[in-house]
């Protein structure tokens, strides 16, 4: 069918509400917007789905979260019955429709005779991955957007590992979702008061806060600093405060404080442009806090608490926001020197990182003879990794980071954590303030020691069918023509994920052990990289510039040219 004979059937169809039917008699105004929301179906990945909510195929509302859902079931019912009665956990965020697209789910799964484990209010994506291990789950669904702006939702399946199911069973079960046809027609259970349906809460919540207790190396250090360390912590209006409080409280740290107008969740993030701790913005009032209570750190949690941001306070009072990869390189330095002073550092010591990320903790790991082993982009490759080395006992894994703010310290949890994050930082902040020193101060020690590193990441916006065809334009026109320099820096090195080859500038290619994916890196002369890669979430491409420099001038200027030769892509 056109996608106009699909707005059509939505249009005549008696499973609407009142409020859907009114939404979608309120397209017809705006054929843009109208064409927009059916001419495709929502896109099932690997990372599962997100989009703008409302109704249409290509919109996040409860019969896209039903033909999501009936994909899984069907999946579910390929394997066999006690692998199927191990059933589905379920959370979800802050969002709008979050509580009831949660439900659905399990309405869903009910008709199919599949038990799910549907936590009682808003949680962490953290705690739902620990849930589906705690549980024994076969898998899990979380209901979020992430940091997204308030008029987005979406779905995200876990593997029975907890991590972000791998591209195997991902794509098998895109093929599950894609062959739902219709999805009015899928059938749901009518009673959401099913035996098949159970509320869970306080037991696993307690589960967790047990687990996270290990997440402190240094306990000592935490009871003597714990009383005096000053931090400021926002969960955004997401689902950060209850865990990350108790968590902070039961480590040992008493001059916490939250933000008060972000302690309180809302959908509509009312005092902040993005609920993203990537954007400095989302720190306005956790610095204005700050600044009045003279806080040593601020952290901000996005709403479904997997992503951490921060900044720290610099000697002229004035807080710096730091980036994903430089309190990945804090963190990575403290567990590194912890464990060695310890003598708890082992041989066969892995950290993990995306290959998008800076290679500073690269040089970090080096110095204490650690491996860094890369991964694609996704969490869910750090958590294939955690389950290889616990399976071959080939590495033991001491830390897990991408650069988009995510961390994982303890693999109890096979996501990115912020609720982890946030105890560890804590801890970090209080080595620091022990020397009478801040997290700004240990930064600048760590570029002294190792150079001077600075990464940007480009994100460029390509919405609908037209932007789509343009990142696809972009991505094709670099590979039919490879670039051979940028900003007059010769390439040494081309890497291409999705053909998995890599080739020198002598032209000699090898292979790519890694999985196929949609990215593009480059190497240059002075050490730069850059990468290309459509984001997997979102109406955008993205590009990452790392580079190395002897100060932070120099680290700034060589950004700037490589990001004027990035536009010109784009243009």
């Amino acid at each position: 069918m056109s996608w106009e004979q699909v707005y059509e059937q939505w249009k005549n169809s008696d499973k609407l509400d009142e409020k859907m039917q009114q939404e979608l008699k309120a397209l017809n105004e705006n054929a843009e917007l109208k064409q927009d929301a059916f001419y495709t179906s929502l896109e099932f990945g690997t990372a599962g789905m997100r989009g703008i909510l409302g109704p249409g195929t290509n919109r996040m509302n409860i019969f896209t979260i039903r033909q999501a859902t009936e994909g899984l079931a069907r999946f579910m019912d390929t394997q066999d019955e006690a692998t199927k009665k191990r059933g589905v956990a379920i959370a979800y965020d802050s969002r709008h429709m979050s509580p009831e697209f949660s439900m659905e789910a399990a309405r869903t799964l009910a008709a199919h005779g599949i038990p799910s484990y549907v936590f009682e209010s808003l949680r962490p994506t953290p705690e739902l991955s620990f849930a589906v291990r705690h549980l024994n789950a076969f898998t899990g669904i979380m209901i979020t957007a992430s940091h997204n702006p308030a008029e987005y939702n979406g779905y995200k399946v876990y593997g029975e590992d907890g991590g972000q199911m791998p591209p195997e069973d991902a794509d098998a079960l895109t093929e599950f979702v894609r062959s739902v046809e219709n999805p009015l027609e899928v059938e749901v259970l009518a009673d959401e008061n099913s035996e098949l349906i159970t509320v869970i809460g306080e037991e696993v919540d307690a589960a967790y806060l047990e687990e996270i207790k290990a997440v402190t190396i240094d306990h000592e250090l935490v009871a003597e600093m714990g009383k005096s360390l000053k931090l400021v912590y926002t969960p955004l209006h997401g689902t950060g405060t209850m865990l990350g409080e108790k968590a902070l409280k039961q480590a040992g740290f008493e001059q916490y404080m939250l933000v008060p107008e972000q302690a309180i969740a809302d959908p509509d993030f009312s005092t902040v442009k993005s609920p993203n701790p990537e954007e400095h913005s989302a720190f306005e009032y956790a610095i204005k806090l700050g600044k009045e209570e003279g806080a040593d750190l601020l952290i901000a949690t996005d709403p479904d608490a997997d992503r951490l941001g921060a900044a720290v306070r610099m000697p002229n009072g004035e807080y710096q926001v730091l980036t994903g990869n430089q309190i990945g390189a804090i963190l990575i330095r403290y567990i590194l020197e912890a464990h060695k002073q310890a003598g708890s550092l082992p041989e066969n010591a892995a950290v993990l990182k995306s290959i998008v990320s800076s290679e500073l903790p690269t040089a970090i790991a080096k110095a204490y003879n650690t491996e860094m082993v890369d991964v694609l982009t996704g969490f869910k490759f750090i958590a294939e990794k955690i389950q290889q080395y616990e399976e071959d006992g080939s590495h033991t894994f001491m830390f897990g980071f991408e650069e988009s703010y995510g961390y994982l310290i303890k693999p109890f949890v096979r996501d990115k954590d912020a609720i982890q994050a946030l105890l560890l930082l804590a801890e970090v902040a209080a080595y620091y303030k022990k020397q009478d020193k801040t997290l700004y101060d240990g930064l600048q020690e760590i570029f002294d020691e190792y150079g001077y590193f600075a990464e940007k990441t480009i994100s460029v916006t390509l919405s609908g069918a037209e932007g789509a065809a343009k990142i696809k334009e972009i991505l094709e026109g670099l590979r039919n023509q490879a670039p051979t320099e940028f900003a007059d820096v010769p390439v040494v090195l081309t890497e291409d994920f999705l053909a998995q080859q890599s080739t020198d500038n002598n032209g000699t290619s090898r292979p790519i052990n890694m999985p196929s994916s949609n990215v593009l890196k480059y190497t240059l002369e002075d050490a730069t990289w850059l990468a290309i890669r459509p984001s997997g979430t979102e109406p955008k491409i993205k590009f990452y510039i790392g580079v190395k420099a002897a100060s932070q001038e120099e680290a700034a200027d060589k950004l700037a040219a490589f990001e004027a030769a990035i536009r010109q892509i784009t243009e």
